[in-house]
């Protein structure tokens, strides 16, 4: 009979939790792969294996099981739980031959805490923090931070599941919704030590009240919102509702503007967004509600807007955006590169920037401009036949009704070309740049 490996899982009342079959896998087999605390939960059973810690070594674990299966010989993966649950099994899936593999759940760790908390758990977003320590967390952190897949399904999700790490632990959770202003959404529940005697878990507790707690690892959080949240609306958001400069006329991209704008970038879910001359943010900022699962880098060089981006951004309870004060093409280059790019403004660069990016967007993405000069929409149309490439232009013109004694007229809003263009499939050649004297535009401020 050929050898397998099995991916066993196991809770931390060792060989009580097991079944026969998965008791048996564990006894008969030649090597034994886990971490630190169940090599020494189930001591006497692997007594008879070679034994590998793959605490901090989980890179070499294909080798190790694919040299034992070389010579013939078994192989035990233990794992908490359920290993297909943010667990090694997933990790391994495609790395090792599916034919010689054989999973043996548990009842995972999340289970035995809803079933502790007598909670129904349908419904619950699962989770995991336990791999990177990323720091604490900060507003505006970008999605390589260990905490930003939970940020982003707190704002979405009514019910979570945390698999907690030592670092990414309870009080930082806890911390992390203060930061953000979701202290009174949330209540949380820790479930401590589980099947193990000093077993613990609380009832739902403030946020303030875990932030300031300690808890014994390993340990999983229960996050449950108080009161069903009321879905913002994601397109076509009203003007007054963000915060601007305001000589006679507020200094935003107006919503038509706007609307036909971000319809433009053919924005998807998950999309990687550049707001370049973010002005307001109203452009941004609405395309990171629409991209609910991507991120919006956005920068502004104006000290004056600098506030109001800061206010709006705080205002909006969105967490999958990061703002920078700075001039572009700076930062830009530690930016991930962008499914759609927003141009609402330039101090000079913009022949540099259309072919900077131009030659960072992702295939198939989009490039949009807005303009209200003259002169950068020629700048922008020279550089864009320079380069080669397919655009078109849109002239957007929009009136709004405004009471006159006890009637209404029509009063017309400032004109603006949208200028569209999408990826190239060839490698663009660097454009020069433009002289200072090409007038900064920037339809934000419109």
């Amino acid at each position: 009979m050929t050898a397998n490996c099995s991916f066993v899982g196991v809770l931390d009342d060792g060989v009580a939790s097991l079944s026969a079959e998965a008791l048996q896998a564990i006894r008969e087999a030649k090597h034994v792969i886990a971490g630190t605390r169940l090599l020494e939960t189930l001591t006497e059973e692997i007594a008879q294996a070679q034994r590998y810690d793959l605490t901090g070594a989980l890179k070499l674990v294909p080798d190790w099981i694919n040299a034992a299966l070389a010579n013939d010989e078994a192989v035990a993966v233990l794992a908490t739980g359920d290993p297909l649950c943010h667990g090694i099994a997933g990790f391994l899936a495609g790395k090792l031959d599916k034919t010689r593999v054989r999973i043996l759940p548990n009842l995972s760790t999340i289970q035995q805490a809803f079933a502790e908390l007598k909670l129904p758990w349908a419904a619950a977003k699962i989770v995991s923090v336990h791999a990177q320590d990323a720091g604490e967390w900060r507003r505006g952190v970008t999605p390589d931070h260990g905490l930003y897949e939970l940020m982003r399904n707190c704002r979405q999700c009514d019910l979570l599941a945390v698999l907690t790490g030592p670092e990414n632990n309870p009080p930082r959770i806890a911390r992390m919704l203060q930061i953000e202003g979701m202290a009174d959404d949330f209540e949380i529940a820790v479930a401590q030590c589980l099947k193990q005697p000093w077993q613990s878990v609380t009832g739902f507790l403030i946020v303030s009240e875990i932030a300031a707690g300690a808890y014994a690892d390993p340990n999983v959080v229960i996050l449950k919102r108080k009161t069903i949240q009321v879905l913002p609306v994601l397109f076509g958001v009203a003007d007054d509702q963000f915060s601007q400069r305001k000589p006679e006329k507020g200094l935003i991209t107006k919503r038509e503007v706007r609307a036909v704008s971000l319809a433009r970038m053919q924005l998807r879910r998950d999309s990687i967004v550049w707001d370049i001359g973010a002005g307001s943010g109203s452009v941004g900022l609405e395309a990171a509600r629409l991209c609910a699962d991507g991120h919006v880098f956005a920068i502004e060089k104006n000290a004056d807007d600098i506030a109001n981006v800061q206010e709006n951004y705080a205002a909006w309870g969105i967490s999958n955006y990061t703002f920078v004060h700075g001039k572009a093409p700076q930062y830009l280059d530690t930016w991930p590169d962008p499914d759609a790019v927003f141009i609402g403004g330039s101090g000079g660069e913009l022949a540099e920037l259309i072919a900077l990016c131009l030659g960072r967007l992702r295939q198939g993405g989009w490039l949009v401009m807005n303009f209200v000069t003259l002169e950068n929409l020629s700048t922008a149309v020279e550089t864009l036949k320079r380069l080669g490439v397919e655009w078109d232009v849109s002239q957007i013109q929009a009136s709004r009704s405004s009471p006159i004694l006890n009637m209404n007229r029509l009063q017309a809003e400032n004109p603006v070309w949208v200028v569209s263009v999408t990826a190239p499939c060839v490698a663009l050649p660097p454009a020069s740049m433009q002289s200072s004297a090409t007038v900064p535009d920037n339809p934000d401020e419109q």
